[in-house]
Parts: C-alpha cells; sequence; structure tokens
C-alpha cells in the first residue's frame, strides 16, 4: 500500500485524523521528529478514536531516519510551491506521500532534493493559501488508492 510521512507535524488533531484515515486506507503512517506534541496527547487520542492500534505508524528521530527506513521508495512532497497537480502523477504502491507541519509547510531545501515532477500541489483557488492537513492527506491518499482500482477495499 502507500505511505504517508508527516513531517513535523503541529497540531494533534489533525495527525490524530490521519492515523484514522490511514487505519481505513491501510497506509503505514511516519511521524518525523521533532512533533509538536506527545504521543500519547489527550486531543490525538480523542481524533483517532480507537483507529491507533489499526494503524502501522513509525516513529524517525529525523529526516534522515526516515530515508534510512523508507530506502528507495519514490516520494512526493505535497506542497503549494509543485508545479505537478496530485492528479498528474501516476502512483504506485509503495509510494510516499509527504507532508509539513500546519503552519509552515515543507523546508525549501527538502523541496528542491526532490525530482520537480515529484513536489506536486492540490489545486486551489487563487486567493487561497493551504487546506486543512488532514484534508490534503485524504486527497492525496484516494487518489493514489484510486488509481489502485481500491485495491483490499471491502464491499
Amino acid at each position: 500500500m502507500f505511505h504517508v510521512a508527516l513531517y513535523q507535524p503541529e497540531i494533534p488533531p489533525n495527525t490524530g485524523n490521519i492515523i484514522r484515515l490511514c487505519a481505513n486506507t491501510g497506509a503505514q503512517l511516519h511521524l518525523i521528529y521533532p512533533i509538536g506534541f506527545a504521543p500519547n496527547d489527550k486531543q490525538l487520542q480523542r481524533a483517532g478514536l480507537d483507529y491507533h492500534a489499526w494503524t502501522e505508524i513509525n516513529h524517525h528521530k529525523d529526516y534522515q531516519a526516515f530515508l534510512n527506513h523508507i530506502g528507495s521508495a519514490r516520494i512526493f512532497a505535497c506542497s503549494t510551491h509543485g508545479q505537478y497537480s496530485y492528479h498528474s502523477a501516476d502512483y504506485v504502491s509503495g509510494d510516499v506521500f509527504l507532508f509539513g507541519p500546519e503552519t509552515r509547510g515543507l523546508p525549501s531545501d527538502l523541496l528542491q532534493s526532490l525530482p520537480v515532477e515529484q513536489v506536486i500541489r492540490i489545486p486551489m483557488l487563487s486567493h487561497s493559501r493551504s487546506l486543512n492537513l488532514s484534508n490534503a492527506v485524504a486527497v492525496m491518499v484516494y487518489e493514489a488508492w484510486r488509481q489502485q482500482g481500491f485495491s483490499g477495499m471491502s464491499r
């Protein structure tokens, strides 16, 4: 399936919602430290409900540790600075969707380390700044899963 990587997430309910999303889609979740809350934060637990037990959550001390863990998997960084729309890529099982912290997004040096076609954006109206993190993750994961024919989905 797919991987969702949150680079230094800051808001516990967003991460909790993403835990629930990953549980329901079979995506693995990666939290790249430092994070802006404790792993046992009450808001995180509340938003994730009982889905924590159904989600594979990997904790990485930093971005390099995350890269070492995923090996040669393709990384698609979701950013308002991306030149390519999220729906223009052909996703395959094992791809990673990387998202930055809610208040500042992914650092420019990280974005520049990836091929330009792997820095993708979700279209928005011109006056918009950004989507909520958990909403953006849902858009990406469901598009990738759709491309795989919703493999493994229960009816």
